[in-house]
């Protein structure tokens, strides 16, 4: 099962503790389905304790007669929640305060009576149209609503108290309020009841910032160690060159000693190669001896 699937079943296994609760969420679960209308009221889902959880509310709060239809196919199964009667409709939508004969359909306040009904309103919300990527993939949660001005009355209520920073985009006709951000999503989870979800996605995400703080430093280790091995095989074919050419005999001495230690200890950094000195010498010093040694060995002929 997905991320998203997961963190559905668990907001449905919450019993809300007050009637107006329930009739928020159950607000929330039908208002942004499908359709929501005298001309059709349905919810359509692939999560079967979803459908369940709808079609209990729904006939609980409304009175209305609610019908569950499922539909299999070679993949997955879809569950469809539907009101047949014109009547029984009208009773839905009038247990909510709504008449059909809007111009916009937009969230009618009066069923979030109280500030724990925005957390119901919202959970039903994203029960009905949510989803949530696997956080091992991406940090991204979208609410995708058919009406604009539905989807911009859901933004303000992400806004209010707690800012989840909710953003709106177009896509083929719906309206997508999305969020984005690790933190975010997860504190959003939490505060639709799925805390055991937010709490998998949090770990998720500091597991992989140590790995990306692991391979950044391993990264930056392997380019110190290119370095200094690129940096050795110069420094040892120019004193191969001395050596061929005109001999170490010519070299004064803070020179040649550097040169046969270099050449015996290729692989060494230069702090390492410095303590070998009969007397020490800095990382600088040996910096600066190597360097003469380069030049040298340019101006050979």
């Amino acid at each position: 099962m997905s991320f998203s699937y997961d963190a559905k079943s668990e907001m449905c296994k919450i019993e809300p503790e007050q009637a107006c609760c329930e009739k928020a969420e159950c607000y929330g679960l039908l208002l942004c389905a499908k359709s929501f209308s005298p001309i059709s009221v349905s919810l359509v889902t692939e999560h079967p304790m979803v459908a369940r959880r709808a079609a209990q509310l729904a006939a609980q709060i409304t009175g209305a007669i609610v019908e569950v239809r499922t539909a299999v196919s070679y993949r997955r199964s879809s569950y469809a929640l539907i009101v047949q009667e014109e009547s029984q409709r009208r009773q839905v939508l009038s247990a909510f305060g709504h008449s059909g004969k809007e111009i916009s359909l937009r969230v009618n306040l009066a069923n979030l009576e109280n500030e724990c009904c925005k957390a119901a309103f919202l959970r039903g919300v994203f029960l009905s149209c949510g989803t949530v990527t696997d956080p091992n993939k991406d940090y991204h949660l979208e609410l995708i609503l058919p009406y604009m001005n539905l989807a911009k009355d859901v933004i303000t209520l992400l806004r209010e108290g707690m800012d989840f920073h909710p953003a709106l985009v177009n896509r083929k006709g719906a309206f997508v309020v999305y969020i984005k951000g690790g933190d975010r999503i997860a504190d959003l989870l939490a505060y639709l009841g799925a805390g055991g979800a937010a709490m998998e996605l949090m770990q998720v995400r500091m597991l992989k910032e140590v790995r990306n703080n692991v391979n950044r430093k391993t990264n930056f280790e392997t380019a110190n160690i290119d370095k200094t091995v690129g940096a050795s095989v110069r420094q040892v074919e120019a004193i191969e060159k001395i050596r061929d050419t005109v001999g170490f005999e010519v070299l004064p001495e803070e020179l040649r000693e550097t040169a046969e230690l270099r050449l015996k200890n290729p692989e060494l950094s230069l702090r390492e190669l410095g303590q070998l000195f009969q007397t020490p010498v800095s990382r600088s010093g040996v910096n600066h001896r190597l360097r003469r040694l380069m030049e040298e060995a340019e101006n050979l002929k």
